[in-house]
This record gives C-alpha cells, structure tokens and sequence, in this order.
C-alpha cells in the first residue's frame, strides 16, 4: 500500500499568527481570547504557554496561576482567515492541496514518484522551507505520511511542534499500539466512554474489533469506516447539505444581563441569517441556549415553516423571549448561541400556504439588506432588536468552519 497522503497541521496556529505579526509576543506565553475578559478561557495557546500547562479550554484566571507571565490577545478571527488563505498558496507552490479540512489543518495527495518515501521527505522539507521563506519563522506546522488522510493526520500529531512523521503500511498495526483511543481523531471524551462499554479500551481491542463491532459501537457507518481507517483504506464519503448553521459569543460583562442577552442573540440570528442565506439554504428549526452562572443552560427550540426570512426567524426567537427566566432568580447569563436546522434548499421545501407576506417581497428586502451590508459594511442596516450589540459577537471560527470574508466579517 502506498503513501497516499501528506497531511499539514499548523502549531498554534492563532498564537503564532499573533507572535509572527507581533514580534513583541515572539518566544512569550501568549494567551489567545475570543474576549478580553476574566470569566472566558484561551481558545488558543502559544507552545510557550502550553509548556507550562495552558491549552486550549483553559480559563483565564487558571492560566495566570499555572504561567504568572502569560500575555492575553484578543482574537482577530478575519487575520486568521486572511493568514490560512496566504498558507494555502504557500503549500499549493509546492504541492496540489487536495482537501482543506479546518483554519490550520489541510491535506496533500500524493501520486507518482512523491509516493516514495525519500520524495514524500523531501516535499515535507520543501513545505516547511517554503512556509518559513514567506510565512514566517512563527508559523511551523506538523506533517504526518501516510497511506491514508486519518492515519496522516495520527502520525502529525506524533511529533509536535514542526515534526515530520511517516507511518508506512507495513507497520501496521503495531506503529499505532502505542497510542490512546482519544490520540485517534473522530474519539472524544463521549466516544471513548461509549468504546469502554463495549470492552474496548486500547487501540489494540479497536483494530481487533471486526466491522460489525464498530459499525454496533458507533451506532453506524462511521464504525465501519474507522475499521478501514485504521488498515490505511480512504473511506468514501457523500458530499451532503450542512445540517445545521449558528454562532455562539460569550458575552462580555455589560451585557450579562436580560438585555444583553436579547440584543446579542439578534444579532448572532442577523449574522446566520445572511451566512445561510449565501448558500441558499432554509431553516426548518431554530433553536436557541443561554449559559447560566450556576444554574442549567437555559434552551428553546421549535420547528418552522422553512424560510431564510430575517424577518420571520425574528419572530421565533421573539417568541422564544417571553419565557426568558425572571431575572429574580439572579442566575447570570455569560454566554448565548442560535441555531438554525433542518437545513433544505429552496427546491426541497414544501411552501406555506399561510405565509403572510408573498415570497418576492421577502426576498427583495433580503437581498437588499444583504446588497447594502456586503458594500458598506455589515451594520449599515439591521433590524433594531440588534442595536445594543452592534459591537458585539464578531467573526469566530470552528474547528470545520472557515469563515467567507466577504460574508462573514464585520466590515470594521
């Protein structure tokens, strides 16, 4: 079985965007924030901080205990993108980059000679040379070489940072003995427990384990797929419509409180409304949750009729707000989030015979919001309910999402 695939995993990568950008944060502990505040944790960690224990989740107030020095930054979400787009070019110089999987993770196809040991090190030399010729000496990434993207994406992670790692077929399955079952990416906290279950505790017992076993312990083809990960086999997968779309934001401490949660979920649903509306989907649910201090997530969901009308989504989650918690229970809200799902195209949606406003004019003043926003920035005209928030939720990116630029950003 040849190598089939190079996969590029960037260090830190929001931290060393900064300290390449900064050259003040150079070889520093930096703490990278959504929101420059004491009650929210690092969504990213320079490999200075993570040396002393900080990572990823780790709360503001518990990294300063672990590293006194450690320097806060707040994210810069449209940097990252613009930064990711310039990478991509820099890897593409060198080879095709078949498949960008996430902001700071993307994979290579490897065919003719480059399947050759000696030339797939060499190209990974050449990557990383390139990368630091016209990235910058910040930004380092991992490379992992393997028959298959998961196990490129396995040996990436076995030598970090600016490692290169090759897993050849003929190791298998010993080369991955070694590892925990949450080393193996598509194994979380969840998955592992759902795994013990079944007397599965190792890699060992996973790749023992025959198809049905997993396809049981996954509860579906995805079990199977990981029994042919494993052996080096690329599964195949059906390119389907997104499933859900939303934005989350944590609410910065002046809006820790009924207002502040009203105005900031209008403007997360504004924002999901354009970004669904860019790939012409409808939303036939929508679902909102607020984090309380002490107290359970307060959620709400309820199906609609499917639509991409601002206007009429205004309405649901309006509706969802005369049953906010009464304030007297003094439970603090510091995070909010809205969810739009049960996405369909326009082709797959049966229309509402009760639709109270005719389809052209909701669309007409869609587009036209969308129109004026794109061309002058996105708070040149907005629904009022989001009016004490226009500061507030600005672009974020998810481990699968990649924010459009154009769509996405706010325009400041």
């Amino acid at each position: 079985m040849s190598l089939n695939a190079l996969y590029v995993d960037f260090n830190s990568y929001f931290a060393s965007v900064e300290q390449q950008l900064v050259p003040g944060l150079r070889n520093k502990p930096v703490g990278v924030l959504a929101v420059m505040a004491e009650t929210t944790c690092c969504i990213a960690a320079s490999y200075e901080a993570k040396a002393f224990g900080v990572k990823t989740g780790t709360m503001v107030i518990e990294a300063r205990r672990l590293c006194p020095d450690i320097v806060f930054v707040e994210a810069r979400p449209s940097v990252y993108v613009q930064y990711h787009h310039r990478l991509i070019e820099i890897v593409e110089s060198c080879t095709h980059v078949e498949k960008v999987l996430s902001i700071d993770e993307m994979v290579c196809k490897l065919t003719g000679s480059q399947q050759a040991t000696e030339n797939a090190l060499k190209l990974a030399a050449r990557i990383k040379a390139a990368l630091a010729e016209k990235a910058g000496e910040c930004i380092r990434c991992s490379i992992g070489i393997a028959p298959n993207t998961f196990l490129a994406k396995v040996a990436s992670n076995m030598q970090k940072p600016d490692g290169c790692t090759v897993i050849h077929a003929h190791e298998l399955p010993q080369r991955l003995f070694h590892l925990k079952l949450r080393d193996l990416n598509g194994i979380g906290k969840q998955m592992e427990a759902r795994l013990n279950r079944y007397r599965i505790t190792t890699v060992e017992q996973l790749y023992a384990a025959n198809r049905q076993q997993l396809q049981t312990a996954w509860g579906g083809i995805e079990g199977e797929r990981m029994y042919d990960k494993l052996r080096g086999i690329e599964p195949y997968y059906v390119n389907s419509v997104r499933s859900s779309l939303g934005h989350s934001h944590v609410l910065p401490p002046e809006q820790r409180n009924e207002t502040g949660v009203r105005a900031v979920l209008h403007r997360l649903l504004q924002k999901a409304c354009m970004r669904m509306r860019s790939y012409d989907l409808l939303a036939s649910k929508i679902s909102i949750k607020v984090k309380m201090r002490g107290r359970p997530s307060w959620v709400m969901e309820n199906a609609i009729s499917p639509t991409d009308n601002t206007l009429s989504l205004i309405e649901a989650l309006e509706s969802f707000l005369q049953h906010y918690p009464n304030p007297k229970i003094n439970a603090e809200p510091y995070a909010v989030g809205i969810s739009f799902s049960g996405l369909m195209t326009m082709d797959e949606a049966a229309r509402d015979l009760f639709q109270r406003v005719p389809l052209e004019n909701e669309k007409k003043l869609n587009q036209t919001i969308d129109h004026l926003n794109l061309k002058f920035g996105k708070n040149t005209i907005y629904f009022g309910g989001a009016h004490e928030a226009l500061k507030d939720a600005p672009m974020r990116i998810a481990f699968n999402h990649i924010p459009d630029l154009v769509v996405e950003s706010d325009g400041e």
